[in-house]
């Protein structure tokens, strides 16, 4: 698989990113052509035509849609990684492949108290996939009884199991600090436990509020694949439920 080094532009740090790989149609792994030495870009807006890039299949010439390569730096921010951009020329582009397997899976956490299966990642299209992705995750975390409430209240819980409450933010603005909160306050109401997953990141005023009432965070990419961005998250992930 193909790695280039991608620095974040806001703190600085530098990491070795791997494009996920994605099976063609006709069977063959096909990958975004990163750019190298091209700068990432933080995502501080969301539009879903910006989230996909064309990719062409080097064994059968097909040009499919995929998820647009992204990178969650632990400071927070969401960086999008260039890629080369496929020339016009050829297969007529068909809508984004549906069904799609998805990128390497996570491996099992080794500090987790039962070692888990690895986790299969939803491509995620829509806000209902996010919500999806979301519960899926959950689940392959340990929790029991993971189901969407019928109607999304003013509470705005996407999410309930056994003793823990979700919220999804799948909007192209970075969960904001009053989100944080309301979920604390929803937790604290009924005994339980709070978690986010959000599609654009999180303000820095969210992450701060969030680690102080031990709220668990995770970004989420179209790839499907929730990345823990804080204390609480790494834990949870780490001990489970």
């Amino acid at each position: 698989m193909e790695s280039v080094p991608v620095r974040c532009p806001v703190c600085h740090r530098d990491h070795a990113y791997v494009t996920p790989v994605y099976p063609c149609p006709c069977g063959a792994p096909t990958a975004p052509p990163l750019m190298r030495g091209a700068p990432a870009v933080v995502i501080t807006h969301r539009t879903w035509n910006d989230d996909w890039v064309s990719v062409r299949c080097h064994s059968c010439g097909r040009r499919d849609q995929w998820p647009h390569p992204e990178l969650c730096c632990p400071c927070g921010a969401v960086l999008r990684v260039p890629v080369r951009p496929v020339a016009t020329q050829g297969t007529t582009a068909p809508s984004p492949t549906g069904g799609a397997a998805g990128p390497p899976h996570i491996p099992p956490s080794p500090t987790a108290a039962h070692p888990r299966p690895s986790f299969r990642p939803l491509v995620i299209r829509t806000a209902r996939d996010a919500v999806n992705t979301a519960a899926l995750y959950l689940r392959w975390l340990g929790f029991r009884d993971v189901v969407q409430p019928e109607v999304r209240t003013g509470s705005r819980i996407d999410l309930r199991a056994e003793g823990l409450i979700a919220q999804v933010d799948a909007t192209t603005r970075p969960t904001a600090l009053r989100d944080v909160e309301c979920l604390w306050l929803n937790a604290l109401n009924t005994s339980v436990s709070g978690a986010l997953f959000s599609l654009a990141g999180y303000t820095d005023e969210a992450r701060s509020r969030a680690d102080g009432l031990a709220i668990p965070l995770f970004a989420l990419d179209l790839t499907g694949t929730p990345q823990p961005v804080n204390g609480p998250a790494d834990e949870l992930v780490s001990t489970g439920p």
